[in-house]
C-alpha cells in the first residue's frame, strides 16, 4: 500500500502535507503535488493534513490512475520538503469536479 495525491489537490496545492512527511516523499508539479509511491512508508500522517482531502490510500477502490499518475510525475518533478503558500485562489477550486481534465499541467512546480 501507498497513499496518492488526488485531483483535488490541483489548484489548491495546500502543502500541509510536506510539513509532515518523515521520508520527504512528495514532490512538486505546477500546480500539484504527487507521492512517490517506492518512497512512502504508508505511515498516513499526510492524509489528515490535507485541507482539500486530495491524499487517499491506494486501496480505495478506483485509484489506479491516481497511483499511475503519482508514480509517473514523482520521476519528472522535482522533490519538496518544505510547505510554501499555497495559491491565492486555492480555495475557489477546493472541491470542483473535474480539475485534471480542465486544469492538470504536467510542468514541474519549483521543488526545494
Amino acid at each position: 500500500m501507498t497513499y496518492v495525491v488526488t485531483d483535488n489537490c490541483i489548484k489548491c496545492k495546500y502543502m500541509d502535507c510536506i510539513e509532515v512527511c518523515p521520508v520527504d516523499c512528495f514532490y512538486e508539479g505546477e500546480n500539484m503535488l504527487v507521492i512517490h509511491p517506492d518512497e512512502c512508508i504508508d505511515c498516513g500522517v499526510c492524509e489528515p493534513e490535507c485541507p482539500a482531502d486530495a491524499i487517499k490510500p491506494d486501496t480505495e477502490p478506483g485509484l489506479d490512475k491516481w497511483l499511475q499518475i503519482n508514480t509517473e510525475y514523482a520521476e519528472k518533478w522535482p522533490n519538496i520538503t518544505a510547505k510554501k503558500e499555497p495559491p491565492a485562489d486555492a480555495k475557489t477550486f477546493d472541491g470542483e469536479a473535474g480539475k485534471f481534465e480542465k486544469y492538470f499541467s504536467a510542468e514541474p512546480g519549483e521543488g526545494d
